[in-house]
């Protein structure tokens, strides 16, 4: 477990996370600029609340959120001190591949048999092309992650040791309020809570099924260990978030840029995959919809996760979150 920050870097003037002190039960709080925390279970009065459950409540309870968050008066505590857990525990979990134009063109080129034909050149144009016309017949790629796999924003992330090629996806995750079923584009806006930060962690030597070519990806093998997707520390109301179009992910390995991309270069926006996704599914509060990551993958550096590594993960306006890699422990 890594300490949380004495501080709060977030648009806005709340955020929700979800907090405990040593020994004792997690409760959702309302998090200030300031890196104070409010107890939302004492502050709202109901003392089985989650995040989850504010989710479900949403526009009832946000005018509630602001003025508590100008209520000098309330019982703040520091932020410092209290372990940071993930901002909530969503029933499901939808997460987009394939959504930013550059990192499947990367991603492609990676992949290439040895035997293609096809120079670099030539396999960028192809995919490019193909990006061009996913985005024009408007037809995201979305599969199903596991809750379980969530961990905190500061927790250790453990590395199984069937994973030959650990990497990192750094993604923008909005998070569900209204629930959404058949929505169109323009109605799924209102349908967004808010916005948090997800590290998709995937084992690129599973993606596909090596023994079954024609049965394609392998996304249980490869993302949903336990522990696979860091998320948070906040999540921000989606009022705070001017753009989410417009947000920059930077995720630094070690201490260096590994991935530095904006959200501009998506294929497929929030409100379409929310769109698209509840056209089959009913999407429920504190659901997550992660949108995909962009360039800059192990992979395309040829330097995948490892024991000790610290990954740091930032989106504009949403905070930063920091875990580190630690091997699974195997017994003789």
């Amino acid at each position: 477990m890594k300490p949380a920050a004495a501080s709060a870097s977030f648009s806005g003037p709340f955020a929700l996370g979800t907090f405990s002190a040593s020994g004792q039960a997690s409760f959702p709080g309302l998090v200030s600029p300031h890196g104070l925390v409010l107890d939302l279970r004492t502050a709202l009065g109901a003392p089985a609340l989650t995040n989850r459950g504010i989710f479900e409540r949403w526009g009832e309870t946000l005018p509630r959120l602001h003025r508590l968050a100008a209520d000098t008066s309330a019982d703040w505590r520091p932020l410092e001190g209290l372990r940071v857990h993930a901002p909530v525990e969503p029933r499901q979990v939808f997460q987009s591949g394939a959504n930013y134009r550059q990192h499947v063109i990367d991603l492609e080129v990676a992949h290439r048999a040895p035997d293609d034909p096809r120079t670099v050149g030539e396999a960028r144009a192809e995919v490019a092309a193909v990006m061009d016309r996913r985005a024009a017949e408007d037809l995201p790629y979305v599969f199903i992650g596991l809750p379980s796999a969530i961990t905190g924003p500061f927790d250790d992330v453990e590395l199984p040791d069937h994973a030959e090629q650990p990497d990192w996806e750094l993604e923008l995750a909005a998070v569900i309020g209204e629930p959404a079923h058949r929505v169109t584009v323009e109605e799924a806006p209102g349908h967004v809570a808010g916005y948090t930060i997800a590290n998709d962690l995937t084992d690129r030597a599973t993606v596909f099924r090596r023994d079954m070519k024609a049965i394609g990806t392998d996304w249980l093998r490869c993302k949903n260990a336990p522990g696979f997707t860091p998320l948070g520390p906040w999540i921000v109301p989606t009022e705070s978030i001017t753009d989410p179009g417009d947000l920059r992910l930077t995720l630094k390995l070690n201490g260096e840029t590994m991935q530095d991309e904006s959200t501009e270069d998506m294929l497929f926006g929030v409100a379409r995959l929310v769109s698209y996704i509840s056209q089959s599914a009913r999407l429920l509060p504190g659901d997550l919809v992660l949108t995909g990551s962009p360039a800059g993958n192990g992979l395309h550096w040829g330097r995948l996760l490892r024991d000790g590594d610290v990954m740091e993960g930032s989106i504009t306006g949403l905070g930063a979150q920091r875990t580190r890699c630690v091997a699974e422990e195997t017994t003789a």
